[in-house]
């Protein structure tokens, strides 16, 4: 016994109970802070997981808003070429899908900004394929011109979208009057809103 009583005499000797204690202590601080920088770490991890997906998930938001925007626009093409204020209707004989009146579009040309917030576009534009032309349309020079712009809005567009139309008028000869029909591309753009 006489050595065990020494043995602990020794050991309290090197290593005091306050020192034992205190560095227990500091062995439980450092294990706590290991653990909260663990959990800081993991957090972070997750939070960056996170944001990668939702970055994914909204590019592919944007595209599909895109692709929206396109089918709306070319529905809308479709839809204005056969509306009462550009279709054809039955003035040249049987009533014509994608047919344009010539003369309507220059009537409507000049009052189109009445309608510009009903079409919900920023530009519509109408080219002559065939017989093609760079002219202008004003009423000085009509029909012998290639491109009417009924809208423009002056704002940023998307990309035209278009369809291709029959542009018809009437056209008198020196012994009746005749249907005269040609190529045309009805084109519009809607407002880049990024």
């Amino acid at each position: 016994m006489v050595n065990g009583e020494h043995l602990r005499g020794f050991l309290s000797h090197v290593f005091p109970r306050r020192y034992c204690s205190r560095l227990m202590r500091k062995k439980g601080q450092l294990k706590i802070q290991q653990m909260i920088f663990m959990i800081i770490a993991v957090a972070f991890l997750f939070i960056l997981v996170g944001l990668f997906f939702l970055s994914i998930s909204m590019n592919n938001l944007k595209k599909s808003a895109l692709n929206l925007e396109e089918k709306n626009s070319m529905l809308l093409v479709s839809k204005l070429a056969n509306s009462p204020e550009f279709s054809c209707g039955t003035a040249f004989g049987t009533s014509r899908i994608d047919c344009i009146d010539f003369d309507k579009l220059m009537a409507l040309k000049e009052n189109a900004e009445a309608y510009s917030e009903f079409w919900g576009v920023a530009k519509i534009e109408l080219r002559k394929i065939y017989p093609a032309s760079n002219i202008t349309c004003q009423n000085s020079n009509y029909p012998d011109c290639g491109i009417i712009k009924i809208l423009d809005n002056n704002v940023k567009t998307l990309p035209y979208y278009y369809n291709f139309v029959s542009l018809c008028r009437k056209e008198a000869s020196e012994t009746e009057i005749y249907n005269k029909c040609e190529l045309a591309r009805l084109m519009i753009a809607s407002e880049d809103k990024t």
